[in-house]
C-alpha cells in the first residue's frame, strides 16, 4: 500500500516554504494556529473521554471501548478504492474475506474454513464456513469474491489495486460452499494477499442498488469484526461489533479511531491515558520514552521503505543522468544517524532487508566516500547541461508532516552543494496524492508499506501496467520481463534471486529515490492485551482486549 497518510480535509493549503513572502508567513502562521487549535480541542475531547467514557469493570474483564489514534482521517470507506495506510487499517477492521490476519500478522482462515492447493501451486480451492452473513443478515456466498475481482479490474471503477491482484487469473464459484482461485504462477503468499480488505466480501446486494453511495449507510453493512456507526470528519470514526461476524464475540464491543496527524499531540494523549493505542510517535522521543515509559513503547523492524518519486515523464527527470546525480548526492547515513536517530537503516534500494534474506541492495557508487560522490554528481549534471549558468531548479512536493518536511529540507540543503536549487512545496495529503496520481509534480514524497510479505508487492507497483500507483511513470520493458520471470519461478531460492535482479534493474534506472527503511513505532497502554510486535506491523483491533488498569 502507499506509504502515506492521506486525509479527507475539506481545505488544502500549500506554500513555498523555501522562499516565503511576508504574506505567506502570515498565512502559514494562521494555518498553523488553526491546526494547533484543532489539536488542542481534540486533546481536550480525549481527556474527557479518558475520564468518563469507558465503563471500568473490576478485575481483568474487558471494558467497553477501545480508542486507537491514527495518523490521518480515513480517505474513504470503500476498501477497494483506498490505498493509504490509515484508510486500509480502518477498512481491515470492517471487512474480511477468505482469510484474515491474526495478532502476529499472519494469515489465518476467516470466511474460508480450510483450503487445498494443486500440485503445481496454480489452483487453490477454498471451502467456506456455513451460515456466513453480512452485518445486515444477508447471506455471504462465494460469488462475492468473483464480483470483487471483477470490480477491481473494471477500468471504470478507479480501483488502485489492479496490480496488487495481477497474479490471480480468475476466481470461480462452482457451488455455494466453494471458491476456486487460479493463479498465473505459483504464489505461496496467496493467503496473505486474500486477507487484504480489497479482496474482502463486499455487500454487492447494496452496491447494485446504491452504487458508490453504499458506504453512506449507518450502520455500514460490513463483513468483518466491526461496522461503522458514525463518522465525524477529522474527529473520529466510531465502530460497533458486527453481530454476524464469523469470528465470534469481540473483546471490545466498541472501537473508536481518532485522527491525530501531530505525533507530539498523539504522544501526549497517550501519556495522559486518553487513548489506548497510537500507531506512531516522534522519532526524537524514542529514547526518552524508552527510559520513562518502557511498558508503553513498541518498536520493531518493518516491511516499509521511505522514498521520493521522480516524475520520469517530463524534464528534468526524464533524463536518467539527472536522477542519478541527485541520488548520489544524498548522505543517507547522516539522515538516518543524525536526522532521525531512531534506528532506521539507510536505503539505496527498494526491498527491505526482511525480503532480501537480511541484506539490502547496495549499488557500487554507494561504496565511494560521500565527498567523492558529490564530485561525480557535479560532473554528471554538467554533462546533462546544468551548471552555474544554468542551474537545475525544481520543486520537492511533500504532504504535511514534520517527518516529510524535514527530509525534503535536508535533501534541498545537500543538493545546494552540487549547484541545485530545490524549492519545497507542502500540501495537504489529499491534494498531495491527487497530484501524484495525475503526474503533476517533479519530485514527490512517496514510499511503500507492504500489503503482504512478498518482494513483488514492492516491485509490481513500478511496472508499466501498474496504473495510477506508478507515480514515477517508469516504463521499462526489460524490468517488466524480469519481474514476470521472477514471479513465474516456483523454486524459492531462484525466485528470491530473480526478484533481486528485477530490483537491481529498477534502482539502476532511478525512478525513485530511496532514503531509509521504516521501523514500526507504537504506544500501547499496559492495560491492552493481545498486541504482538511483527515485521508486517499488522495489529487488527479484533485481537486487542482492553482491561481495567
Amino acid at each position: 500500500m502507499v506509504c502515506g497518510f492521506e486525509s479527507r480535509r475539506p481545505h488544502q493549503q500549500f506554500h513555498n516554504i523555501a522562499n516565503p513572502s511576508p504574506i505567506s508567513l502570515v498565512a502559514r502562521h494562521c494555518a498553523a494556529l488553526a491546526s494547533r487549535m484543532r489539536e488542542i480541542g481534540l486533546f481536550l475531547i480525549l481527556m474527557a473521554l479518558a475520564a468518563c467514557s469507558d465503563t471500568k469493570v473490576a478485575g481483568s474483564r474487558p471494558v467497553s471501548t477501545l480508542i486507537r489514534l491514527t495518523d490521518a482521517d480515513a480517505r474513504g470507506l470503500d476498501p477497494q478504492m483506498v490505498s493509504d495506510l490509515a484508510s486500509t487499517r480502518i477498512a481491515a477492521d470492517q471487512f474480511e474475506g477468505l482469510t484474515r490476519f491474526n495478532a502476529a500478522g499472519e494469515p489465518v482462515p476467516a470466511m474460508a474454513a480450510r483450503w487445498t492447493t494443486s500440485a503445481n501451486g496454480l489452483i487453490w480451492t477454498f471451502k467456506l464456513r456455513t451460515d456466513l452473513k453480512f452485518s445486515d443478515g444477508t447471506p455471504v456466498t462465494p460469488q462475492v469474491f468473483v464480483q470483487g475481482l471483477e470490480r477491481i479490474r473494471n477500468a471504470g471503477s478507479g480501483s488502485p489495486h489492479t496490480a496488487l491482484f495481477d497474479v490471480i487469473v480468475t476466481i470461480a464459484a462452482p457451488d455455494n460452499q466453494t471458491t476456486i482461485v487460479q493463479l498465473k504462477n505459483p504464489f505461496p503468499q496467496l493467503p496473505a494477499l486474500l486477507a487484504h480488505p480489497a479482496m474482502a466480501a463486499l455487500p454487492f446486494h447494496l452496491i447494485a442498488r446504491r452504487g458508490e453511495d453504499w458506504t453512506a449507510m449507518r450502520p455500514m453493512v460490513t463483513s468483518g469484526a466491526y461496522r461503522l456507526t458514525e463518522w465525524k470528519l477529522n474527529q473520529h470514526l466510531k465502530l460497533s461489533a458486527n453481530p454476524n461476524w464469523s469470528g465470534g464475540v469481540l473483546p471490545s464491543a466498541e472501537l473508536i479511531w481518532r485522527p491525530m496527524d501531530n505525533k507530539q499531540s498523539a504522544m501526549r494523549a497517550m501519556l495522559a491515558g486518553a487513548a489506548d493505542v497510537s500507531s506512531d510517535f516522534p522519532d526524537s522521543r524514542l529514547e526518552w520514552l524508552k527510559s520513562k515509559y518502557p511498558k508503553l513503547v513498541r518498536s520493531d523492524a518493518y516491511l516499509a521503505t521511505y522514498y521520493f518519486a521522480f516524475n520520469t515523464r517530463r524534464p528534468p527527470f526524464d533524463d536518467i543522468r539527472v536522477r542519478r546525480a541527485l541520488a548520489m548526492a544524498i548522505d543517507r547515513e547522516w539522515m538516518t544517524g543524525k536526522m532521525i536517530a531512531a534506528g532506521n537503516a539507510p536505503a539505496w534500494g527498494l526491498l527491505p532487508p526482511g525480503l532480501r534474506g537480511g541484506t539490502a541492495y547496495y549499488p557500487e557508487w554507494a561504496k565511494q566516500p560521500y565527498a567523492q560522490r558529490l564530485v561525480t554528481a557535479k560532473r554528471i549534471l554538467r554533462d546533462a547541461g546544468y551548471g552555474p549558468g544554468h542551474p537545475l531548479t525544481f520543486e520537492i512536493r511533500f504532504n504535511s508532516s514534520t517527518e516529510h518536511r524535514r527530509a525534503a529540507a535536508v535533501m534541498a540543503t545537500m543538493w545546494r552543494s552540487i549547484g541545485v536549487e530545490a524549492l519545497l512545496l507542502n500540501s495537504e495529503a489529499s491534494l498531495h496524492f491527487d497530484s501524484l496520481k495525475r503526474g503533476d509534480f517533479a519530485l514527490a514524497r512517496s514510499g511503500w508499506v507492504a500489503d503482504l510479505p512478498a518482494p513483488e508487492n514492492f516491485l509490481s507497483v513500478h511496472r508499466s501496467t501498474a496504473g495510477p500507483q506508478n507515480y514515477s511513470g517508469y516504463n521499462d520493458a526489460a524490468y517488466d520481463r524480469a519481474l514476470d520471470a521472477a514471479m513465474a519461478q516456483p523454486e524459492p531460492v531462484k525466485r528470491a534471486a530473480a526478484m533481486r535482479a528485477a530490483e537491481a534493474i529498477l534502482i539502476d534506472a532511478v525512478p525513485i529515490l530511496p532514503l531509509y527503511f521504516y521501523i514500526s513505532k507504537a504506544l500501547v497502554q499496559p492495560g491492552v492485551s493481545g498486541w504482538q510486535d511483527n515485521i508486517s506491523n499488522i495489529h487488527p483491533s479484533y485481537t486487542l482486549a482492553k482491561t481495567d488498569r
